[in-house]
């Protein structure tokens, strides 16, 4: 959060309201009357794995007005040092069942490799903590399995790292998709490049797995739940909660050959029941095209990543409007636009309309997070469910059904051809 943001313009900027709850019910945490029912107490919460991500999320929280990080725990001392600094008052463990033992800790937050997400938030449902892990929720489908088990049979708050479920842009672009601004939707592209080897720098050898984890099997499974895991929600959202009956895919060590054991590029194409394909790819050896997401429909196109609705006719732009003040004033509109859906060969030349306003638009080099990208309010609302012990609806699934694509994307690209997808959860 900005420092120069008050607290009331935080709270406001969190309320969402109208369609976005009939579409999007893990929003009701955030609420007017949600906040109202946490307001003047604080969650207070620790934090297990201070890397990078930790820290990322430790900034935010610091700012928020809802958390009190009274813990942080991680077994290398120079990050648990750096979060120390950033947060001096709170306490400190090198391990994670010695933090789980506080009885000042009310929730906590996972920013570990994903090899150790499954162990961990079974531990911290188990001690009675109400758990945030980082995405995705696991490293294999068994794993995954047993974390949405564990908090289906429970009674704590369990929530994961997918900030795009609370990013105002992407809630706005899936009322335009549901209330059919676009038609029907006909395809959903999802690519992520970057030219950078993903290493990270280590102060001597035997740090070498610990630090780069992302790039070895024990520990990761690459590309596929690093990028795609976020990428993959897209077309969750987009058809309506109907998952992929199939995925197939490919992948290489194309370029990076320094000892890395996952893919440094890979594509995977997912097909619905509807035959409605949704596509992935990653090449981390070219960063022209950076990073895109887009929702095809048989009479427009959105651009999630930067807030434009594009429409096949390039006419209609008032009816376009309408539907937008439509969606700002709580109301969803189930109207299509007329038009034709052919149109030359040629790229389209239509200059589209905005939906989303200041949106900052990032190279996709990050692996820690960006600014406006939904983290801070995914956090705030963390802090809420906390205080609360409330529940947001349908954010485990959301999180299972991501995590579960990209396990089995990574398995098809690995195998180098299909891998089913089961048409239902658990």
């Amino acid at each position: 959060m900005n420092e120069r943001m008050t607290r009331k313009d935080f709270l406001q900027h969190l309320a969402f309201g109208g369609a976005s709850l009939a579409l999007f019910p893990w929003l009701a945490g955030c609420t007017p009357d949600r906040q109202k029912e946490a307001a003047g107490e604080k969650a207070r919460l620790g934090i297990i794995g201070t890397g990078s991500r930790g820290r990322f999320h430790l900034a935010n929280l610091l700012q928020d007005p809802s958390a009190q990080v009274v813990a942080l725990c991680d077994d290398f001392p120079p990050h648990l040092d750096e979060a120390s600094a950033m947060c001096p008052g709170a306490r400190r463990y090198t391990d994670y069942r010695k933090l789980l033992e506080d009885k000042e800790v009310d929730g906590v937050i996972i920013c570990t490799p994903l090899s150790m997400h499954a162990q961990m938030t079974l531990d911290a449902l188990s001690a009675g903590k109400h758990t945030f892990c980082e995405k995705a929720m696991a490293h294999t489908p068994e794993q995954l399995s047993a974390m949405y088990r564990a908090w289906k049979e429970g009674s704590r708050v369990l929530m994961v790292g997918q900030q795009r479920l609370y990013d105002p842009k992407y809630v706005k672009a899936m009322e335009l998709v549901r209330g059919g601004a676009i038609g029907e939707v006909v395809g959903i592209r999802n690519y992520w490049y970057r030219n950078n080897d993903w290493r990270r720098e280590v102060p001597s050898p035997e740090f070498e797995r610990r630090i780069n984890w992302r790039l070895y099997d024990e520990y990761s499974r690459g590309l596929m739940t690093e990028l795609a895991c976020h990428q993959l929600q897209n077309g969750s959202w987009a058809m309506g909660g109907i998952q992929p009956s199939f995925v197939t895919g490919t992948g290489s060590i194309l370029y990076w050959k320094d000892g890395r054991e996952v893919f440094d590029n890979v594509a995977a194409i997912y097909q619905y029941p509807n035959g409605v394909h949704m596509t992935f790819e990653s090449i981390i050896s070219n960063k022209h095209f950076g990073m895109g997401e887009q929702i095809l429909g048989s009479e427009g196109t959105i651009d999630l990543v930067r807030g434009i609705m594009y429409s096949e006719a390039g006419v209609r732009r008032s009816g376009i409007r309408q539907l937008l003040d439509q969606i700002e004033q709580g109301i969803l509109s189930n109207a299509a636009f007329a038009g034709t859906s052919w149109a030359t060969e040629e790229a389209s030349k239509d200059a589209g309309v905005r939906f989303a306003e200041n949106v900052t638009v990032n190279d996709g080099a990050s692996s820690v997070g960006a600014a406006g990208d939904g983290s801070v309010e995914l956090m705030h609302a963390f802090c809420l469910a906390v205080i609360t012990g409330r529940q947001p609806a349908g954010i485990v699934e959301e999180a299972y059904w991501s995590t579960l694509l990209a396990l089995l994307g990574d398995r098809a690209t690995r195998l180098g051809g299909r891998v089913d997808i089961p048409d239902s959860v658990i």
